[in-house]
């Protein structure tokens, strides 16, 4: 509620160092690292031979993994949006799939509203769009 502080965390967004990330991406930030954790170990052990000695290991790494990520995120969704999400079981998604195959990419240019108590400003980000057969991918360059 202060506009002193509102000034001075707009500035700080703005400035080049945090490429115009809002601060709430920074505070999510260790929260995905810990949802890719998963997906890359998932990733590791499908590259990994089956017959070899580091497979098992691979195995047991995703379990642990695994186990962590499913502890913390019915906790972050219950603080991020108030929801009840003890039986929340998210899946690993694999980034990388023999099935999976690019149909289009592409950069656009993003409107975002940021709406405040005392002010709505819109301001543009380029994004970019990765369609693949399955899956759409929608990223920011660093």
């Amino acid at each position: 509620t202060n506009p002193a502080f509102k000034e001075v965390l707009s500035r700080i967004e703005a400035h080049e160092d945090c490429r115009n990330l809002p601060m709430i991406s920074f505070l999510i930030l260790p929260m995905q690292r810990v949802t890719r954790l998963p997906l890359l170990m998932d990733t590791i052990c499908q590259k990994t031979p089956k017959d070899s000695a580091k497979y098992e290991n691979c195995k047991q790494a995703l379990k642990e993994v695994s186990k962590v990520h499913s502890q913390l995120i019915p906790v972050y969704f219950q603080c991020k949006m108030g929801l009840q999400c003890d039986s929340l079981a998210l899946k690993p998604f694999p980034l990388v799939s023999s099935s999976r195959w690019l149909v289009k990419r592409g950069e656009l240019t993003a409107y975002v509203e940021d709406t405040g108590l005392f002010s709505k400003r819109t301001s543009k980000q380029q994004v970019y769009f990765f369609l693949f057969n399955d899956v759409l991918i929608i990223t920011k360059k660093k």
